[in-house]
């Protein structure tokens, strides 16, 4: 007997930010939506991503401030720190959010299926042996941390078993050289544990700036990360005491007490199903959509990092919202402007970026068509501090009218002063508007509108 198929108007398959974003935002124009998820809701970004880590990057900051306390007249002394303190309210918050999550979306009155969705024949989604079908689907399944090929690799941790630690390990082993590797690198050495990168060449974020790149590596080393240029890892051996042993192209490494590999992701697309239904893939297996998030496949859509572009939540979200009004409040030329969207690095000090690189800007405009104002300088905060740590800022300006095409930061708050920046530069500001806006002194960010 062939299964049920039940039917909605819009089916949306993964319950992270994207897919309940769209989902709710559809059930306002008062159509019929279901939505599936496997895991716990929230998806990436609230169980084991952005939240998470932002917690245990403010967690870092203290420790960071504590050292700064005796030169600001007070004293205080670390007794200890304890990670299954923070591990615990952390976990707590987290499961608040699974929680309001779940009730936002019966409050929106969208049917929720719990399980493991496959693509199916005659466009159903299967679910616990039921099947489902609708007029519009969304796939938006996102994706997972790639584990290596190698020799022992199994034991080490992805990024996401890091949120699984339930103490703070001694010796830490981070690979990778991308955002992540850097954000969870610096949570480790500034919480205490003796910390190394490995990475596969001679900088970290080597796809953003060059001015960035430099000064994060820079910023790593200086604040304890020992970190291992041109190192790769051939294999990975566990001892009788738990403990690991790395050998790498340049020797090894012992006594290794936590391995992480944070080289990269993936998207969940290769355990689904997905070929039945004929969709189109790159290479690396993430689907192909336009500018409108269509695929190949006439009413399904996909987006979020399942798509492979643009991997932040905040984009994943407004794609899904957009979409939501294109298909069912009568927009039908709404879509997501994929240019300038500001990105933060959570990096120890922290990174802001929106727009070109300056590499990229010459690429696509010449040098001679580019004016580029930069400076380094040391904020405020440390000005009665032992530790320094410098603040870097970029301009990248295309003449003749010298529009801001690219703004790049590295230092203390530049995480927080970005947004209103990149608002700036997605309506087109010049460097004269910049110069034109009186500075707020004293501040770090009033050097982006004195820059000479």
């Amino acid at each position: 007997m062939a299964p049920t198929v039940k039917s909605f108007d819009y089916l949306v398959v993964g319950a992270g930010s994207g897919g309940i974003a769209s989902a709710r935002r559809a059930a306002e124009f008062g159509v019929k939506v279901g939505i599936i998820e496997h895991g716990r809701w929230g998806g990436t970004c609230v169980n084991v991503g952005c939240v998470p880590k932002k917690v245990m990057y403010n967690t870092a900051l203290h420790a960071e401030f504590i050292h700064d306390h005796k030169d600001y007249g007070f004293d205080v002394e670390l007794k200890k720190f304890d990670w299954g303190t923070i591990k615990k309210t952390r976990d707590a918050y987290i499961h608040r959010l699974n929680g309001i999550y779940a009730s936002n979306l019966g409050k929106s009155k969208i049917e929720t299926m719990v399980g493991h969705a496959s693509f199916v024949e005659n466009g159903c989604v299967e679910v616990n042996g039921q099947r489902y079908t609708a007029d519009h689907i969304l796939i938006a399944t996102g994706g997972r941390p790639v584990m290596p090929s190698i020799p022992g690799a199994e034991h080490g941790i992805s990024s996401d078993g890091f949120f699984d630690l339930e103490d703070l390990p001694k010796k830490v082993v981070v690979v990778g050289a991308g955002y992540i590797a850097v954000e969870l690198a610096g949570i480790f050495n500034a919480l205490g544990a003796d910390t190394s990168l490995l990475i596969r060449y001679d900088q970290v974020l080597r796809n953003f700036d060059s001015m960035i790149s430099a000064a994060v590596t820079s910023n790593l080393e200086q604040t304890g990360v020992k970190l291992n240029k041109k190192t790769q890892i051939q294999s990975v051996t566990k001892q009788p005491d738990g403990t690991l042993v790395l050998e790498t192209n340049n020797g090894q490494i012992t006594d290794v007490n936590c391995l992480l590999w944070a080289i990269g992701r993936i998207p969940n697309t290769d355990d689904n199903g997905l070929n039945n239904w004929g969709l189109e893939l790159d290479p690396n297996g993430h689907i192909k959509v336009d500018a409108f998030q269509n695929t190949n496949t006439k009413g399904v859509y996909a987006l979020g990092d399942v798509c492979g572009k643009a991997l932040l939540t905040p984009v994943a979200i407004a794609a899904g919202r957009r979409l939501a009004h294109r298909l069912f409040d009568k927009k039908p030329d709404l879509k997501l402007d994929y240019d300038n969207i500001a990105t933060v690095v959570f990096s120890h000090p922290p990174v802001g970026t929106v727009g070109v690189t300056e590499e990229e800007a010459e690429k696509l405009h010449g040098r001679e068509k580019l004016k580029i104002y930069s400076s380094t300088f040391t904020p405020m905060y440390y000005a009665v501090t032992e530790h320094k740590a410098k603040c870097s800022m970029k301009l990248i300006c295309l003449l003749p009218e010298e529009k801001v095409i690219g703004l790049h930061m590295v230092g203390q708050g530049v995480d927080e002063m970005l947004q209103g920046f990149a608002v700036a530069i997605k309506m087109g500001a010049t460097k004269a508007q910049f110069d034109d806006c009186v500075a707020i002194h004293p501040t770090s960010s009033e050097e982006l509108v004195t820059m000479r």
